[in-house]
């Protein structure tokens, strides 16, 4: 046993002589891996399904472990201690190594082709799972699993390959699938309703307001491009039906029950399909666009990067997009 402890070097040896119960725990890292990238406990608890308390308990058994504080307990502030720098970007070099060579043996051990991706519930409901059928007749051993939720899931740390998200034009990452513009829609048979016209934006306030709670935004906020287009400062409207999701709302448009604010060209399946129209036809620019972001971990998956090149092309098919996509700032 000597013989290989100092054949295998003084830092191997050293790290043997470590009692088991006081060597470093990849659980107690990745906690504090958390705590010292946000500098709160609470943060990293939610990142991680834990409690504040439960990331706490463990950050002073890493401490305890390595003889010295890591963190600096301030007034409702962290902050890290020398040592807790050097402890960070060794952590952080550590995780990071962890996660290629996960995804170099998943790539190389995976019993079948696959593409994870995310992207918001509406986008999945009204753009990809109609067109999804393209790709998977012309790619039929690639087994895609889409993730439709509003949650920004975190490509670096998780098992998605691609993610479709909607953001500001000037945060955009990755190549733009399309650019998004607003204005309101309704059922063709609620624009025929003679006891309640749609000729201008003032006869809105005869009709019900088809809305999505958004948590700390007014509950009209998506329509304020076209409100601004139309010189108008706010929406009144007779009744309002709230949803938590965005293809909740417009499935209630399309039954007649009011007016939602219509996202093109997301809705323009619906709206060729007569499903749906735009009562004043005047279409305004919300300044955000759906880009196409590959996780790191994509580069050893060939069948991600063909897929965001399907739905780049899809896009170009569909009129939504340039030719030559242009690229949001990295």
């Amino acid at each position: 046993m000597q013989a290989r402890n100092a054949k295998a070097g003084p830092a191997a040896a050293a790290a043997a002589a470590v009692p088991r119960s006081q060597q470093l725990r990849l659980d107690l890292l990745h906690s504090f891996e958390a705590a010292a990238r946000h500098l709160s406990f609470t943060r990293a608890g939610s990142e991680l399904f834990l409690s504040q308390s439960a990331i706490s308990r463990q950050i002073q058994q890493l401490e305890e472990s390595v003889g010295v504080p890591l963190f600096e307990r301030r007034h409702r502030a962290l902050a890290l201690t020398p040592a807790g720098r050097i402890m960070q970007r060794a952590v952080e070099d550590s995780l990071e190594r962890l996660r290629d060579a996960a995804a170099r043996v998943r790539a190389s051990t995976a019993t079948g082709r696959h593409v994870a991706v995310t992207c918001t519930p509406g986008f999945a409901s009204f753009w990809l799972i109609p067109r999804l059928a393209r790709f998977t007749a012309a790619s039929p051993a690639v087994d895609v699993r889409v993730s439709a939720t509003l949650d920004l899931v975190d490509l670096d740390r998780s098992s998605i390959d691609l993610a479709v998200r909607l953001v500001p034009i000037a945060q955009g990452r990755g190549p733009v699938l399309f650019e998004e513009q607003v204005q309101p829609m309704c059922s063709p048979l609620l624009l025929r309703d003679p006891a309640r016209p749609l000729r201008t934006p003032a006869d809105l306030e005869h009709h019900t307001l088809l809305t999505v709670e958004m948590q700390d935004a007014p509950m009209t906020v998506d329509w304020d491009p076209w409100l601004q287009l139309m010189g108008m400062r706010e929406v009144q409207m007779a009744h309002t039906m709230r949803f938590n999701q965005y293809n909740e709302a417009v499935t209630a448009a399309v039954a007649g029950h009011g007016i939602v604010i219509g996202r093109l060209p997301l809705l323009a399946d619906l709206v060729r399909q007569k499903k749906l129209v735009a009562p004043f036809r005047s279409p305004a620019a919300s300044r955000r666009g759906y880009f196409v972001t590959l996780a790191a971990h994509a580069a050893h998956n060939p069948d991600a990067r063909a897929f965001a090149d399907w739905l780049l092309a899809e896009a170009v098919e569909a009129g939504a997009s340039p030719s030559n996509p242009r690229k949001g700032r990295a």
